[in-house]
C-alpha cells in the first residue's frame, strides 16, 4: 500500500473490506510523527501528546465512515490535531519545547542545554497565533496555504504572523549570541 496516494488509501478506508487496515496503517504511517510531533510542541506534555494522536487518528477514521472525501489528508489530520490540541490548551498552560533544535547547533552539551533554553523562552514569548503558525511550518512542514487552512486564516495572515514570530524571536535571541560571538573574538 506504500505506492498508494492519500486519496487512494481514504478511499479504501471508506469502502472497508481487507485493505482498510493496511490503508489505515500506511496513513498512519507517514503522518503518525508529524501529528505528534505539534502536539508535542503545542502542549508540551508527551502523554497528551500521545492522546491527542489517538484521537485524531480516531475522529479521521470516523469522518471518512461518514463518506467525507478528503483531498490534503496532512492538513486535514493537523486541523483536527489542532482542535483536540486547543480544546486540552485551554484546561493547562502551554509551552512548546524546542529541544530538537539542538541538531542545528554543533556545540558541547551545556551549550547546546542553554540554547535550547534561549530558544524556548523565545518560542514561549511568541503570542499564540504566531507560535502555532511557526510551530506547524518547523515541525509541521506546511506550507502557508496548508497553515492558513489549519487554522481557519487567510494566507497572508499565516505569512505576517511566520514573519513577525522569526523577526521577534531574531530579536530575543540575539543580545545571548552576540555575547558569545564578542568573546570568541577577544580571544
Amino acid at each position: 500500500m506504500t505506492s498508494f496516494g492519500d486519496k487512494e488509501l481514504c478511499e479504501a478506508l471508506r469502502e472497508g473490506g481487507e485493505s482498510r487496515e493496511q490503508a489505515f496503517a500506511e496513513l498512519y504511517r507517514r503522518y503518525a510523527s508529524r501529528i505528534y510531533q505539534y502536539a508535542r510542541r503545542i502542549l508540551n506534555r508527551d502523554m497528551e501528546a500521545e492522546d491527542i494522536l489517538q484521537e485524531t487518528f480516531l475522529k479521521f477514521l470516523g469522518i471518512l465512515e461518514k463518506g467525507t472525501v478528503i483531498e490534503n489528508v496532512p492538513a486535514y489530520l493537523l486541523r483536527i490535531a489542532r482542535n483536540l490540541s486547543l480544546r486540552s490548551e485551554s484546561k493547562k498552560q502551554v509551552t512548546v519545547p524546542i529541544e530538537d533544535y539542538h541538531a542545528i547547533f554543533n556545540e558541547n552539551p551545556m551549550e547546546t542545554e542553554e540554547t535550547s533554553k534561549i530558544l524556548q523562552m523565545s518560542l514561549d514569548l511568541l503570542p499564540k497565533e504566531q507560535r502555532e503558525a511557526l510551530v506547524l511550518q518547523v515541525y509541521g512542514g506546511l506550507s502557508y496555504n496548508e497553515i492558513a487552512e489549519v487554522m481557519g486564516v487567510p494566507m497572508t495572515t499565516v505569512r505576517n504572523w511566520i514573519v513577525r514570530a522569526k523577526d521577534k524571536m531574531r530579536k530575543i535571541v540575539a543580545p545571548y549570541f552576540q555575547s558569545s560571538e564578542e568573546e570568541t573574538q577577544e580571544y
